[in-house]
């Protein structure tokens, strides 16, 4: 989780298969990136948007600074309308050396029922959105080797976006099977792992493939994840929400209000601590982090709406540290 509390948030994820990595920002608020080193900044695949409120883009330009000209292309995705907002951000620099950039931004608006894609390029100084496709969407937006991205569609005057990542499952080796089996390791378990079929060479000795895969592999879930933030949460979204979250391991989700302040959440169309406590345990979520509290609760106050929420999804929690920074501005105030 990056950025302070009462502050610009966003989620920053590296999915990682030990073959390959897929790094993804979740918002880019101001001054997010503070902690993070620019060649992570710089590696950045994929820039994920709930919406384009300032406080969830106002960090937009040092991103941008560290991407516009990588090798391999940097994909955002968010909302309706983000290709055109994004657009604009493009042209707010000089661009006297573009011929000599190699850059490429592909931007994806993301519709309820289709993904419409826009490609801007360095060398023409990101001057031209260029239409680079449209597909529907039913289920994951994006997918990688290593992660899946399923965008939820959330209320917020108009439309944001929730997103879910998850890892692909994955095959490990019982290890402890393997050495019963008296088998030592070598080049066939990638041919195993790999799907062969019929008589497999094991260090020189022949073995039936499916007999050693239902011996030795077993099913390893994949981690995931939702990032919910800025969305209207009453009755009838809490039911529309709550079946994608199931199975979902950890939900980072915003807490703008406490439980008394219900009435300004609805009006603003965010949440109270207690409604996505109560969304967390509605989905079976094991794990809820909570985020961007409001400007309005002191440093004093926020123990209590953690406890708020606890009483309702015992296994909730503020990002690392978050508490510590309480105690620090009691210390200072």
């Amino acid at each position: 989780m990056l950025g302070r509390p009462a502050e610009d948030n966003a989620l920053w994820v590296t999915a990682d298969s030990g073959q390959g990595r897929t790094r993804l920002l979740l918002d880019c608020g101001a001054r997010v990136l503070d902690t993070l080193p620019f060649a992570e900044v710089q590696a950045t695949d994929h820039l994920l948007l709930s919406h384009l409120h300032m406080d969830h883009v106002g960090g937009f330009d040092d991103f941008f600074r560290a991407t516009f000209d990588r090798a391999a292309p940097t994909h955002a995705w968010g909302p309706p309308g983000t290709a055109r907002i994004l657009g604009h951000r493009f042209q707010g620099f000089w661009w006297n050396h573009a011929p000599e950039l190699r850059g490429q931004w592909v931007v994806h608006d993301v519709h309820d029922t289709h993904v419409r894609s826009f490609r801007f390029e360095a060398r023409e100084a990101f001057a031209v959105p260029h239409e680079a496709g449209t597909h529907p969407h039913d289920g994951p937006i994006l997918t990688t080797p290593e992660v899946t991205v399923q965008a939820v569609p959330l209320e917020h005057h108009g439309r944001s976006l929730g997103f879910i990542l998850r890892e692909p499952d994955r095959e490990r080796v019982n290890t402890g099977a393997l050495t019963e089996l008296g088998l030592r390791p070598g080049p066939w378990l990638a041919e195993l792992k790999g799907g062969a079929t019929g008589e497999l060479d094991v260090n020189g000795q022949p073995h039936d493939a499916a007999g050693l895969r239902a011996a030795l592999m077993e099913r390893e879930t994949g981690e995931s994840l939702a990032y919910l933030t800025d969305f209207l949460l009453d009755a009838a979204q809490q039911a529309r929400l709550a079946p994608p979250l199931r199975g979902v391991q950890t939900l980072y989700a915003e807490a703008q209000y406490a439980p008394e302040d219900h009435a300004l959440a609805a009006r603003h169309e965010h949440t109270t601590v207690t409604q996505v406590a109560n969304l967390a345990h509605a989905a079976g979520v094991p794990a809820l982090t909570l985020l961007h509290l409001s400007r309005r609760y002191r440093p004093e106050q926020w123990p209590a709406l953690l406890s708020a929420a606890q009483a309702i999804h015992p296994a909730t929690r503020f990002p690392d540290g978050w508490l510590g920074k309480a105690a620090d501005s009691r210390a200072l105030g």
